[in-house]
């Protein structure tokens, strides 16, 4: 996806520690059947190669050359090397979304799938010019934002501890912690210090924002598919039905994707009951079909939003809206990854990212490296600067979609 900024950005979640990595047990829970956990047990002779290259030996005789060789032998880290070998072999299969995730990261990665973890509720930056920690943005409705912690903010002390930009990867262990507790912040903003003293909460990273649009049009924008997302997306629609709303925009622009079976369990929110959602095959050529399975809990008109960085189950939910004629599709061609990874974890606290299906939409076309074409292809003005930061009067794909609803009956 296209980036136009990159900056260090690190959510305050919590790591742990694990050691191990010989024979393991693999419990797999997909991105799709999401902690639907299977055991799978995986012995050493299940990973042996149909050649005669014995892997372990030729690793070991590698290992003698280094420790023979090596200017800096006394040096070495041996779970480094274990782990950096296991991390090439993956990567070696050249799939992009496949990939080994070390124990050390595991937690981290696993929260960042369910998009929630205990703490406050900020994203941070390490700041050369300060030299200091600052807060990025608050995530909405965290704690964080509530107390009033603004983006820009520079972080002096956490809990009496001063910290500064060196401590960029640290600090986060510091600011987080059991849900409940409370944690002192002394921030600096505009030359003047301020304390705040926050309570601890269970985070939602990427909560849904609502709006009502004028003609009685409520709005919803999806910023990823966290667990907790289809329950969230139920809740949203019925409050802004509660303002008046009568019609729906579903912004899914810049919404990466996330959980599929969240995007499916949307989808059947708003299709008639027996309605296909999207199909899967397997590396056995098995397919297997999602059909929604209820009637709709919402009938209104809907308009939905995407763009060039709209993906994975973005374009599941977007694409089975489409093919079915329940609503019409507004903006850019979607970014086209149309296969679902697997996260697969192992006894030693490790896991595997993996590839393991590819879907269709319900007319049974491929997404994957195509994307979805919009029913009303619209361009933003050459005037935007950044896609991810829209002003409202320039916004023409917005403009498109409450026009097209206004112009429904």
């Amino acid at each position: 996806m296209k980036e136009e900024k990159k900056l260090k950005i690190y959510q305050a979640i919590m790591l742990i520690l694990l050691t191990a990595f010989v024979t393991f047990m693999i419990t797999a829970f997909s991105m799709y059947t999401y902690f639907n956990n299977t055991d799978i047990t995986l012995s050493a002779d299940q990973n042996t190669s149909q050649s005669n290259f014995d892997l372990k030996s030729y690793l070991k005789k590698v290992r003698n050359v280094i420790n023979k060789y090596y200017l800096w032998n006394d040096e070495i880290d041996e779970e480094q090397l274990e782990k950096g070998a296991v991390e090439g072999y993956v990567a070696a299969l050249g799939d992009e979304y496949t990939e080994y995730i070390p124990a050390d990261e595991m937690q981290e990665y696993t929260e960042n799938i369910t998009g929630n973890f205990v703490g406050i509720g900020i994203y941070m930056i390490a700041d050369e010019t300060s030299g200091r920690v600052v807060v990025y943005y608050p995530i909405p409705e965290s704690p964080a934002e509530k107390a009033g912690i603004q983006a820009g903010d520079i972080i002096i002390s956490v809990d009496g501890t001063e910290y500064t930009a060196d401590d960029f990867e640290n600090i986060s262990d510091y600011i987080k912690g059991e849900e409940g507790s409370t944690v002192n912040l002394v921030i600096e903003r505009n030359g003047e210090r301020k304390t705040f003293d926050i309570v601890r909460e269970r985070i939602n990273t990427n909560p849904i924002t609502i709006e009502m649009l004028e003609n009685n049009i409520g709005y919803l924008k999806l910023p990823s598919f966290d667990e907790g997302t289809a329950d969230d997306f139920e809740a949203k629609v019925k409050e802004l039905q509660a303002e008046g709303a009568k019609k729906l925009i579903i912004d899914l622009r810049n919404n990466g994707g996330g959980i599929v079976g969240e995007a499916t369990d949307i989808a059947d929110m708003l299709l008639e009951k027996g309605k296909t959602i999207i199909s899967t095959v397997d590396n056995q050529d098995e397919k297997e079909v999602t059909f929604s399975e209820k009637d709709p809990t919402f009938t209104m008109d809907v308009i939905v939003l995407v763009n060039e960085n709209s993906a994975s189950a973005s374009e599941i939910l977007a694409c089975s809206l489409q093919d079915n004629e329940r609503a019409k599709i507004v903006g850019t061609k979607t970014y086209g990854k149309g296969i679902i990874q697997t996260l697969l974890s192992l006894t030693d606290g490790s896991g595997l990212k993996i590839t393991t299906e590819e879907y269709y939409t319900p007319k049974g076309t491929t997404i994957h490296k195509v994307g979805i074409t919009p029913d009303e292809v619209v361009e933003l003005p050459d005037t935007v600067t950044s896609i991810y930061a829209v002003e409202r009067e320039q916004d023409t794909q917005l403009q498109k979609a409450m026009e097209l609803l206004q112009s429904q009956s």
